[in-house]
C-alpha cells in the first residue's frame, strides 16, 4: 500500500514531544484555557469551533465523570493528512488528549480509529504502551496526581460518523446517526457524560501551542484564523501529498506549489465542500473566507463538471444515514436530476427546481452531511452555468445568486 508523505515539512516535526506536556501539568486549568483561547485555535476538523470555548464547557459541566474523544475517522473524500500525523506524529495527538483529559478533568481519552485504518493501530497500541511506561499515560502522571489513559476503538466505515454525535453513538455500539442537539455532546456526550470531541490535527496542535505559547500561534495565518494548517492535495497537480500552509493562503498560490497551475477549478473541503473556478483562484484557504477540514482536490480543464458532480452525489446518496427526509431523499434527486441532465433530458426550469431543493437540504437536514451534501451541486452549477446549461433539455438563465 502506498503511504502519503509530507512535501513540505510539518511544524510538528520541530515540536518537542513531551515539552507540552510537562508545561500544561505545571498549569492550572484555567490558565490552560486561557493559553488556547489567546492562540485562537479553531477545530481543524473544518468546522472551525473555538477549542477554548468547548473545553471550558465541558470542564465547567456538571458530572462527576468526563471524556476526550479523537475523531480519527478520517472519511471526507481527498483527506489524508490526519494518517500521515498518527504516522509520524502520534506522540503529540496522545500529549494533546492528555493535555485535554487535565483540562477538563477526564480520566479516559478514545481515540476512535477509521476502520479503513486497521493496519494503524498494532504501531498506535505499540506508541501508547509506551507512554504508559515512560510515566505519560496511566496512574500519576508525570508525578502529579492525575491519571488519564487512552484507548483505541475502531470505527465501521460509515462517512456520517465523522460527526461528532454520530461519532459517540457509535461508540456506544449503536448505529452511528447524528444525535438532535442541543444537548451537545460538552454537555450530555458519551454515556451521557460531558464530552469534548476534537480531531487529530487539532489535538496536535494543543500539544504544540503548549508547548510554543499563544503568541508564537497567532504569528501564523490571518486574525481570524491563527496558525498553520495541514492540506491533502490530490488531483490533476504534478505534486499530490501532504502539504502545511498559513491560513491565509490564496488558491492560486497553493496550485503553483503543488503544480496544478492550469486548473480548471479546485473542490475545497472535500466532496462536502464548494468548488472553486479559476476566475476566484484569488481568493485564500481560511475560516473567514474558504474554511476546509484538508482536503484539497485539483480538477484539471479536460474534466465533465457533470461526472464530478455525478461522483459526488454517489458517494452522499449511499453514506446518508437515511434518518430524515431532506437528505435521504433529497441526495437521491439531486442524483437522478445530474443524470438526467447527462442524458441531456433535464430541462432549465427543472434545474432550478434542483437548485431551490439543494438550499432547503443545507437547512432543513438534521446533521452536517445533508446539510453540506449540496454544496458541490449548487457551487458547479453556479460556477459553471455555461457548461451546465448546454446540458439542459431548454436554456433560460440561472440565477447568480
Amino acid at each position: 500500500m502506498n503511504q502519503p508523505h509530507a512535501k513540505t515539512k510539518l511544524t510538528f516535526s520541530e515540536i518537542d514531544i513531551h515539552d507540552g506536556l510537562k508545561k500544561a501539568l505545571a498549569m492550572n486549568r484555567a490558565d490552560i484555557i486561557a493559553e488556547l483561547t489567546a492562540s485562537k485555535l479553531k477545530g481543524r476538523g473544518g468546522a472551525g469551533f473555538p477549542v477554548g470555548t468547548k473545553w471550558n464547557l465541558a470542564a465547567v459541566a456538571q458530572s462527576d465523570e468526563r471524556f476526550v474523544v479523537c475523531n480519527a475517522d478520517e472519511g471526507e473524500p481527498g483527506t489524508f493528512k490526519d494518517r500521515v500525523i498518527l504516522q509520524e506524529f502520534a506522540d503529540l495527538v496522545f500529549a494533546g488528549m492528555t493535555i485535554a483529559g487535565w483540562t477538563i478533568g477526564s480520566q479516559k481519552g478514545i481515540l476512535y480509529l477509521r476502520g479503513e485504518y486497521t493496519y494503524l493501530r498494532k504501531y498506535l497500541e505499540t506508541i501508547l504502551n509506551k507512554r504508559r511506561h515512560d510515566g505519560l499515560l496511566g496512574n500519576n502522571i508525570l508525578g502529579k496526581n492525575f491519571s488519564f489513559d487512552i484507548e483505541i476503538r475502531m470505527g465501521s466505515g460509515a462517512y456520517v460518523c465523522g460527526e461528532e454525535t454520530a461519532l459517540i453513538e457509535s461508540l456506544e455500539g449503536y448505529r452511528g446517526e447524528p444525535r438532535n442537539r442541543p444537548p451537545f455532546p460538552v454537555d450530555t456526550g458519551f454515556t451521557g457524560k460531558p464530552t469534548i470531541v476534537n480531531n487529530v490535527e487539532t489535538f496536535a496542535c494543543v500539544a504544540s501551542i503548549m508547548s510554543n505559547g499563544a503568541a508564537w500561534f497567532t504569528k501564523l495565518g490571518t486574525d481570524k484564523s491563527s496558525g498553520f494548517k495541514l492540506l491533502s492535495v490530490s488531483g490533476d497537480c504534478k505534486e499530490p501529498g501532504v502539504y502545511e500552509i498559513n491560513f491565509g493562503i490564496t488558491i492560486k498560490d497553493l496550485l503553483k506549489l503543488v503544480g496544478g497551475e492550469d486548473a480548471k477549478a479546485v473542490q475545497i473541503g472535500g466532496a462536502s465542500g464548494i468548488c472553486v473556478p479559476a476566475r476566484d483562484f484569488s481568493r485564500s484557504i481560511s475560516f473567514e473566507d474558504i474554511p476546509t477540514g484538508g482536503s484539497v482536490i485539483v480538477i484539471g480543464r479536460t474534466r465533465d463538471m457533470l461526472e464530478i458532480m455525478h461522483n459526488f452525489m454517489e458517494f452522499f446518496e449511499e453514506e446518508s444515514c437515511g434518518q430524515c427526509t431532506p437528505c435521504r431523499e433529497g441526495n437521491k434527486k439531486l442524483r437522478e436530476g445530474i443524470e438526467l441532465l447527462m442524458q441531456g433530458k433535464c430541462s432549465a426550469e427543472y434545474l432550478n427546481e434542483l437548485m431551490n431543493l439543494g438550499e432547503v437540504m443545507q437547512l432543513a437536514s438534521k446533521c452536517g452531511l445533508g446539510q453540506s451534501s449540496p454544496n458541490a451541486f449548487i457551487s458547479i452549477v453556479k460556477n459553471f452555468r455555461d457548461e451546465i446549461l448546454g446540458r439542459t433539455a431548454r436554456t433560460v438563465s440561472i440565477s447568480k445568486e
